[in-house]
C-alpha cells in the first residue's frame, strides 16, 4: 500500500475518532462529574502511554530524564491535561455539546493571538480580518443567532469553553519547544496531571469509584480523546508527502461531530450553530492560509 494512501486511512480514522468525543464528553458527564471524568480518563490516556513506551523499548527514555525535564513537564502536566480537561469538561457540563465543541474550536484564533503577543509576531489586516470573523461565529453560536441582545444561554458555561481554547493554545506554545521525545513527553506530562488531578479530588471529596457507564465513559475519552487518536495523527503526518495533504482534512472534525452528537445525543443541531461553525473555521482557515505565506 503506498505512504500517502495508509496517511489518509491514519487521518480518516484519527477524523472519524475525534468526530466521536464530544458526544463521548456529555454522555460520560452523566454517570461522572466533570472532576471523576478528568481524573480517571487521564489514568487511562497514562496507561496506554505507559504501554506505548515500554512495547516500543522507550521506556529508558523516563529515567534519562534531567530535573529541568521533569520541572517541564510539570508545568505541561499541570495546563494539559489538568487545567485544560477541567476547564473543558466543565463548560461541557454546562452547554449543549452543540455550543461547547465549536468554541472550543477557536483554539487555533487563540494560539495565532497568543504568537503575536508572546512571541512577538507580526499582525496584519489580514490576521485581524481572520479573526474578527471567527469572533463573529463565536457570538453566533453562543447567542443562537441573537447577536442583537447578545443573550448567551450560559456565561459561565461559554467563558469556560472559550477559556479552554486559551489553556490549549497556551499548552502549544510551551509545548512545541520541548524537543523531547513526544511519547515519552506526554507520559510525564500526565504523570503530574493526574497527581494534581488526584490531589484536587481529595481536596473536594469527589474520590469514588464509578459504575460500569462511567469507567466506558472514562475508558473511552482517555484512550480516544487523549490517546490513541495522537498516536495515530502524528503517524498519518509521517507518512503523508506534506503536512497539508492531511491536516486541512481535520476541518472535517467539528461538522463531523455536530452529526454524531444530534444521532447520539439527539441535540437538534440549531442553524445558528453550523453557521457559527462556518465562520470559525473560516477565519481559522483565512489565518492559517495566510500565515504559512
Amino acid at each position: 500500500m503506498h505512504r500517502q494512501t495508509k496517511a489518509y486511512i491514519y487521518t480518516g480514522a484519527t477524523i472519524l475518532i475525534w468526530a466521536t468525543v464530544a458526544s463521548a464528553f456529555k454522555i460520560s458527564l452523566r454517570y461522572l462529574n466533570h472532576l471523576q471524568l478528568l481524573f480517571f480518563a487521564s489514568l487511562f490516556s497514562l496507561i496506554i502511554f505507559f504501554i506505548i513506551l515500554l512495547s516500543s523499548k522507550r521506556l529508558f527514555l523516563l529515567r534519562n530524564s534531567s530535573k529541568k525535564d521533569l520541572f517541564h513537564s510539570a508545568l505541561l502536566g499541570f495546563l494539559n491535561p489538568f487545567l485544560y480537561y477541567l476547564v473543558l469538561f466543565k463548560a461541557y457540563s454546562l452547554l449543549p455539546a452543540q455550543e461547547a465543541q465549536p468554541l472550543n474550536q477557536t483554539w487555533a484564533i487563540v494560539l495565532s493571538i497568543m504568537s503575536i503577543i508572546l512571541l512577538r509576531q507580526r499582525i496584519t489586516l489580514l490576521n485581524i480580518s481572520a479573526l474578527f470573523i471567527s469572533f463573529l461565529g463565536v457570538i453566533i453560536v453562543s447567542t443562537h443567532g441573537d447577536i442583537a441582545n447578545l443573550r448567551f444561554t450560559d456565561t459561565l458555561g461559554v467563558v469556560l469553553a472559550l477559556g479552554s481554547a486559551v489553556i490549549w493554545a497556551l499548552f502549544w506554545i510551551y509545548n512545541v519547544k520541548d524537543r523531547r521525545d513526544v511519547i515519552a513527553k506526554l507520559f510525564l506530562n500526565f504523570a503530574f496531571g493526574v497527581f494534581f488531578i488526584f490531589i484536587l479530588l481529595l481536596i473536594t471529596d469527589n474520590l469514588s469509584l464509578p459504575g460500569m457507564p462511567g469507567w466506558i465513559g472514562a475508558a473511552y475519552v482517555g484512550a480516544f480523546e487523549m490517546g490513541i487518536t495522537f498516536v495515530l495523527w502524528l503517524r498519518a503526518l509521517n507518512l503523508s508527502k506534506t503536512t497539508a495533504q492531511v491536516s486541512n482534512m481535520i476541518y472535517l472534525v467539528p461538522f463531523l461531530s455536530l452529526m454524531v452528537i444530534h444521532l447520539t445525543i439527539g441535540e437538534k443541531i440549531l442553524s445558528s450553530t453550523f453557521i457559527g461553525l462556518v465562520f470559525i473555521v473560516a477565519g481559522i482557515i483565512l489565518q492559517r492560509t495566510f500565515s504559512e505565506k
